[in-house]
């Protein structure tokens, strides 16, 4: 009998990415953004819940890894386009303490990669857990900048909406398409043809975070909130 404890896992990261690209380029603020922008949320939620605790179970501790910062990333990235309640700081607080815990755990398994005579843990390299780790302590950092501030504003509000999404969609779209070449047609496991969609992403995160936080435009006006009023195309 097959093993279908995959199948949610698979559907959400499918949705997720379709839905992903769709908010990436579609206008921002306008009602396809929102809502295929909240599908890809609930998706990579999904997607990167059922795929850390299926990496648990293995063990395979850097897909556990790259879950917990694909989890933790999104779920910051939308509450910080959501009204904030009264219970705000705590949520902030409560993040930055799981992003702090996720960096640290990232680089102590890189440390055990790197006493272990192989250079690995669990099949991977001591410089991949770096990376994730090392990610997820820069947010951890900028939580506690906002907690410290009560709050981020204008367009650096946009600005880490945008980043947490984005390196999200990230994430996903490279544990596809770079990480299950073996599921593409032969003719097309090309590494530079499978590469070419995870460097959109990152080259339009590149690209709106710079447009977001050094054009006078932005900087002179950008709301509070991601406004419907002036939609503007680009990424999540």
């Amino acid at each position: 009998m097959p093993d279908l404890s995959y199948v949610p896992h698979i559907a959400a990261g499918s949705i997720a990415l379709v839905a992903g690209a769709v908010a990436l380029f579609s206008f921002k603020g306008a009602k396809l953004h929102r809502k295929s922008g909240m599908l890809f949320v609930f998706a990579m939620l999904i997607m990167s819940a059922t795929g850390a605790v299926m990496a648990a179970l293995k063990p395979e501790a850097l897909s556990v890894i790259a879950g917990a910062l694909t989890f933790y990333l999104v779920a910051t990235g939308v509450l910080t386009v959501r009204p904030r309640g009264a219970s705000a700081r705590w949520v902030d607080l409560g993040a930055m303490l799981t992003g702090l815990t996720i960096g640290i755990t990232g680089f102590y398994f890189g440390l055990e990669a790197l006493r272990d005579p192989t250079g690995m843990k669990d099949g991977f390299p001591a410089p991949s857990y770096f990376v994730f780790g090392s990610v997820a302590l820069v947010a951890a950092l900028l939580d506690l900048r906002m907690v410290w501030a009560g709050g981020v504003n204008g367009p650096h509000r946009l600005a880490r909406h945008l980043w947490r999404m984005c390196f999200a969609l990230f994430i996903a779209a490279a544990s596809f398409f770079l990480g299950q070449a073996q599921v593409f047609p032969e003719p097309m496991r090309n590494a530079a043809l499978l590469a070419a969609p995870v460097l959109v992403v990152l080259v339009a995160m590149l690209y709106w975070l710079w447009r977001v936080l050094f054009t006078k435009r932005f900087r002179r006006s950008a709301p509070n909130k991601l406004s419907t009023e002036t939609p503007l195309r680009g990424a999540a």
